[in-house]
């Protein structure tokens, strides 16, 4: 998405109600749970779960919450073992649509995918065979109604310290980087006290379709509203011009 629809896409989840909320918490909990088995539990020596923190707090996870999910990935309070795994296919319309998601049971996980895209008249596919369309990104999106500083400021902080590239919208701003600098431009950015509405490495579609079939369209939704609902799903990335 753009930056522009991407906020949008933000504030739209943030407005939404309690179930939402537990939903982005089940997600960013099992990233913490990731984060921690595979860097360890200090934020300090792990860059990763010093992003998934950052994460965590830009969509108001209470603190306690945040040390207990380090806690329980780390051993002390028991803990499960996730996958990542990753699904491609088609929806309607040759929309083209990536699913990752983090399991303890692939099974399970694979057939809610499969039957999500099925319910919206599309096909997994194998793996690639949408993924040469997208590229994947460090992403960082900042409200221009949380951060009122000069433009060119924003953009030369974030070009210092490793960003590739940086957009205004009406009303945000869009920071991408090569995964690899997300960490310290992050970093830095949280360094200088700059809020961020969303920072996550996501893949972006190098061309996006527009779909303007309304059948299409639903069934597109259909899909997207069910791997929405699904716990073991954590991002869903589309070519779709929103």
């Amino acid at each position: 998405m753009s930056g522009h629809s991407k906020f949008a896409n933000i504030k739209h989840k943030k407005e939404k109600n309690d179930a939402a909320k537990g939903k982005i918490f089940t997600i960013i909990g099992r990233e913490i749970a990731v984060a921690v088995k595979e860097g360890g539990a200090d934020p300090a020596n792990n860059s990763r779960l010093r992003d998934v923190i950052a994460k965590a707090k830009a969509n108001n996870m209470p603190n306690d919450t945040i040390e207990r999910g380090i806690k329980k990935a780390s051993g002390e309070l028991g803990s499960v073992n996730y996958e990542h795994v990753t699904y491609e296919g088609y929806g309607p319309g040759g929309i083209a649509i990536i699913v990752e998601a983090l399991t303890e049971n692939k099974n399970r996980t694979a057939s809610n995918v499969r039957n999500a895209f099925t319910k919206g008249s599309g096909n997994i596919g194998t793996q690639g065979c949408v993924s040469y369309m997208f590229d994947q990104k460090g992403q960082i999106i900042i409200d221009k109604e949380e951060y009122e500083t000069d433009a060119d400021e924003l953009m030369m902080t974030a070009l210092d310290a490793g960003a590739e590239d940086f957009s205004e919208d009406e009303d945000s701003y869009e920071i991408l980087t090569d995964p690899n600098e997300f960490s310290a431009v992050r970093q830095a950015l949280e360094d200088q006290g700059i809020p961020m509405a969303s920072a996550e490495i996501t893949m972006i579609p190098q061309n996006y379709v527009t779909l303007t079939d309304e059948t299409a369209l639903k069934q597109l939704n259909r899909t997207l509203d069910l791997l929405d609902e699904d716990d073991d799903v954590q991002a869903v990335h589309t070519n779709l011009e929103e």
